[in-house]
């Protein structure tokens, strides 16, 4: 197994609703949104320490009686499926601990793979825009619109707890477009709005950009709740 693990949070209560997880991320990604925090790992993974696959597994051992699982998020996981991505979540299940994957759903096949063998136990895909040629847009780079709908409808279909989700960057996306995200993904179990974070964004030209305020957000939130009433606010 060669699947190279970059960035490795011992504890966290905030990467899986209910649950203590220990997160992991992997380098690369397909995509280049621009309001993405975690650049580093897609333009310069080998700036980052690389954690060994045993350390992880002795820390899951040692500490299985308060940690729930594993968040694997990244970059994008889906693109370590040549690198043992099957192969780990396997180890990880047999193990004895619930995994949550996040992904970009730019690959099917892979997610249809990773549901049809029960590799996970709950998936988080993020929705970027409404589904059109503004999807390029925050995507950050040309984009099969097939494969992202293909991917919603395996989630949706999966019988896994699931979450849709969609990070909110004023200049970038507005209520009307959260509502019609909302209404693709309309009847959808979970939708979740996430706060930008400016700090670290990809596009430094959106590092100055203030977040939406509480009160805008909750209207967005409400925007959101006509079509999908499970709809849940994230960071704010």
């Amino acid at each position: 197994m060669s699947l190279v693990i970059k960035g490795f949070i011992e504890t966290s209560f905030i990467d899986w609703d209910g649950k203590v997880v220990s997160t992991l991320f992997l380098p690369r990604c397909n995509f280049r949104c621009p309001f993405c925090h975690n650049a580093g790992l897609v333009e310069s993974p080998q700036n980052y320490e690389t954690i060994p696959l045993s350390r992880i597994e002795n820390f899951l051992q040692e500490h299985r009686d308060f940690i729930d699982g594993i968040c694997l998020t990244g970059g994008e996981p889906c693109l370590h499926v040549n690198a043992g991505l099957f192969e780990f979540l396997q180890r990880i299940k047999q193990l004895g601990f619930a995994i949550k994957l996040d992904t970009n759903g730019a690959d099917p096949n892979c997610l249809k793979k990773i549901i049809d063998q029960r590799l996970v136990d709950y998936l988080a895909m993020d929705i970027k825009a409404p589904l059109d040629e503004r999807y390029e847009k925050l995507a950050g780079v040309k984009i099969d619109l097939n494969k992202i709908k293909q991917s919603i409808e395996l989630i949706r279909a999966c019988g896994l707890p699931y979450e849709f989700r969609t990070t909110v960057v004023p200049t970038l996306l507005d209520n009307q477009d959260v509502a019609e995200i909302a209404e693709y993904l309309s009847g959808a179990k979970k939708f979740v709005l996430q706060q930008f974070v400016a700090e670290n964004a990809w596009d430094d030209s959106l590092r100055g950009l203030k977040p939406y305020l509480k009160e805008e957000f909750d209207e967005l939130i409400q925007v959101a709740r006509k079509f999908i009433p499970q709809t849940l606010a994230r960071g704010v």
